[in-house]
């Protein structure tokens, strides 16, 4: 018999599309997510790291965590196997590890973590054996035991090693990745050969493909880990980090970034978002496949090539009607306030306007036309020069505002010198 693991990741709880809220594509997520895990019989469910956007989230966003990872469990009948990323903080996500674990809920936030520490009262999720970074798993839907190396997020600071001290970036790096290649040697000697041998981890591999809403400190560079340092003797490993799904070739055992659920930058547009099913059992291959996932509002790009005039006609038809839309439009002239805001009338998932001026030589105005001029009217001249578009109201009082602002501060200063 199989043991059947669902490899999910970076689900980013309260990320936000340019201040547009999407809690409810999130919890649409959840649903379809728990169906799958239902439908499909999981035994373990690997959760890779960035939960959350940030290391404060919102009450809405820890909400829906807490619910999603009490409805995978299924009241005790499989393993939830959650790893912090970078955007989590490891004691937040793990605060509730005292009631998580009582039913194999088991909470993971730094790189020596002991799922031991907890016990788990529950009937069909054991933990026969455990320390610093890795656990034995008995199912007791199970055969075979599964034995899980779990390496959250391992930034320099959690893995209390001052690697910047060397100066020069390609030592750096090799240092990291070294560093990384000896943590999974040694808990590598935990795998055997008649268990499940699986990988969680939330790391960039040199070669993983990027997109742009992994907004990260270090994406690449420095902490970069060569795929060759993965344990070779793995069924699968489970990865989180990078935002588009995508296998690993280079890496010596079956590894796979499963991406985020919703697409969250309009880099990702048109890409597909999926959950990854594995079957395994000792001493034979796994079996990978893929399952499309079909929540969220999918993110799409315009671009007017014939001005405006085709862009409004894409909006009076219905056009992506349920999508969120970056919108590029080629004009000979500036947009007015009026023309963008027919737009998003007419179609309210226009998230941007980004109109690109065909005549782009444009006089600048000497200085004497400049000297006599308001600093509000000078700053509706360069926004409309930069952008293309007229300025709303309540960026010029927020504008005057913060100049106001800067100029009591000085006079302060003035006045404490004085």
């Amino acid at each position: 018999m199989t043991v059947r693991i669902l490899h999910t990741s970076d689900w980013h709880l309260g990320k936000c599309l340019e201040n547009i809220n999407r809690i409810d594509e999130q919890r649409e997520f959840i649903n379809e997510l728990c169906d799958i895990v239902e439908r499909e019989n999981v035994d373990i469910v690997l959760i890779a790291g960035d939960i959350f956007d940030t290391y404060t989230p919102s009450s809405a966003a820890e909400e829906l965590f807490y619910e999603a990872v009490d409805r995978l469990n299924g009241k005790g009948r499989r393993a939830v196997v959650v790893i912090a990323g970078n955007h989590d903080s490891p004691e937040r996500l793990c605060a509730a590890s005292p009631l998580a674990y009582k039913n194999g809920v088991i909470l993971l936030g730094y790189p020596d973590s002991d799922a031991g520490t907890y016990p788990i009262a529950g009937k069909n999720v054991k933990i026969v054996d455990s320390g610093p970074g890795w656990l034995e798993l008995h199912i007791g839907s199970c055969e075979h035991h599964a034995v899980i190396i779990a390496l959250p997020y391992p930034s320099e600071s959690r893995l209390e090693q001052v690697l910047s001290r060397e100066a020069d970036e390609e030592k750096l790096q090799q240092a990291y990745s070294d560093k990384i290649g000896s943590i999974f040697a040694k808990l590598g000697e935990k795998f055997r050969d008649d268990t499940v041998n699986l990988v969680v981890s939330h790391i960039f591999l040199r070669g993983g493909k990027q997109s742009e809403s992994e907004r990260t400190l270090q994406v690449g560079g420095a902490m970069t880990v060569d795929p060759q340092v993965l344990p070779g003797n793995a069924h699968y490993i489970a990865l989180g980090h990078l935002h588009r799904p995508q296998r690993i070739k280079s890496a010596p055992s079956p590894t796979c970034y499963s991406g985020s659920p919703l697409a969250y930058s309009f880099s990702e547009a048109g890409y597909s978002k999926v959950v990854y099913i594995v079957d395994a059992v000792p001493g034979s291959e796994s079996v990978i496949h893929e399952i499309t996932l079909n929540c969220g509002r999918p993110l799409v790009k315009w671009v007017a090539k014939n001005g405006m005039e085709e862009a409004l006609e894409w909006c009076e038809q219905g056009r992506d009607a349920n999508a969120w839309i970056d919108l590029e439009v080629h004009t000979d002239r500036v947009l007015t306030m009026e023309e963008q805001k027919k737009l998003r009338e007419l179609n309210p998932g226009i998230i941007n306007i980004r109109p690109i001026i065909k005549t782009a030589d444009r006089e600048a105005e000497g200085y004497q036309s400049r000297e006599t001029k308001k600093i509000d009217e000078l700053f509706k001249e360069f926004y409309k020069y930069k952008v293309g578009v007229e300025v709303s109201e309540e960026l010029i009082n927020t504008f005057l505002d913060v100049l106001n602002d800067s100029e009591e501060d000085e006079e302060m200063m003035m006045e404490e010198v004085i």
